[in-house]
């Protein structure tokens, strides 16, 4: 009796708590909205922030709230836009696909070293000095940041220069937060023609600390017959919804920093 004794108060104890947490869970259970949870479950959770909401599940209330687009997750692209499409009822929209670009080719092999920098081994760090220890202060800085942050590994730094795989890129938008320089933007997958550099530098400058630097000489937007180029603050700068790819720009430009893509 010793022993039994214990044993049966502690299972009635068990019994009497369970009971307890059973009915609990009944009368104070919040709703849980079902659109909301078909929706989510169309996200891919990349959490990137691209939509203009705090993450899928911000992205996720709005939608079931009926108080955003349906074509807004730039990761999940055209299929998530149709599946969420589908469980609200509605228009899918267009959605243009986007790839992360990095506006600088320079690196040590076309720009190199102002100085040696021996402090923390971070795009941020390093840009705290006198705006880097590249000899362009517009450039990339090479230190990886942007590569930390990418969750799909879409970015890679060799010689002092990041670049971006246009098939790993799900243009989710992250790197471009973390860029010091603001070198990263996103435009579109389709686009032909882009300019490898973001220096406003002044053409004798430019030349001196990039030898594939933009020198703003304007023969480029000479060469352009649809008008999708114009040189702003000594930088070339391409509207890629009016370039047609012909190329005509890249064969004009003398420091060769106009690039078709592949």
């Amino acid at each position: 009796m010793e022993i039994l004794i214990p044993v049966i108060a502690v299972t009635v104890i068990g019994l009497l708590a369970a009971g307890m947490l059973v009915a609990a869970s009944k009368f104070m259970a919040v709703p849980v909205d079902e659109t909301y949870v078909q929706v989510r479950a169309c996200l891919p959770g990349a959490n990137c922030g691209a939509c203009g909401f705090a993450g899928c599940d911000g992205y996720a209330q709005a939608l079931a709230a009926g108080e955003a687009a349906p074509n807004l997750c730039v990761p999940g692209g055209a299929d998530a836009a149709a599946a969420v499409a589908a469980v609200l009822g509605v228009d899918a929209g267009d959605v243009t696909e986007v790839r992360a670009y990095i506006g600088c080719h320079g690196g040590l092999v076309h720009s190199g070293k102002k100085c040696e920098y021996a402090g923390i081994a971070t795009c941020a760090g390093v840009n705290l000095m006198f705006a880097g220890d590249g000899r362009c202060s517009y450039g990339c800085l090479g230190y990886g940041d942007c590569a930390k942050a990418c969750p799909n590994g879409a970015i890679s730094v060799a010689e002092g220069l990041a670049s971006v795989s246009r098939t790993l890129c799900t243009g989710c938008g992250i790197c471009t937060k973390v860029c010091p320089n603001h070198l990263i933007s996103l435009i579109p997958a389709a686009a032909k023609i882009v300019v490898g550099c973001s220096s406003q530098d002044k053409g004798a400058v430019a030349k001196m600390a990039c030898g594939v630097g933009c020198i703003g000489c304007k023969k480029c937007e000479k060469a352009c017959s649809s008008g999708a180029i114009t040189v702003k603050n000594n930088l070339a700068v391409l509207d890629s919804g009016r370039c047609t790819g012909c190329g005509a720009c890249v064969e004009a430009c003398p420091m060769g920093c106009l690039y078709k893509l592949c």
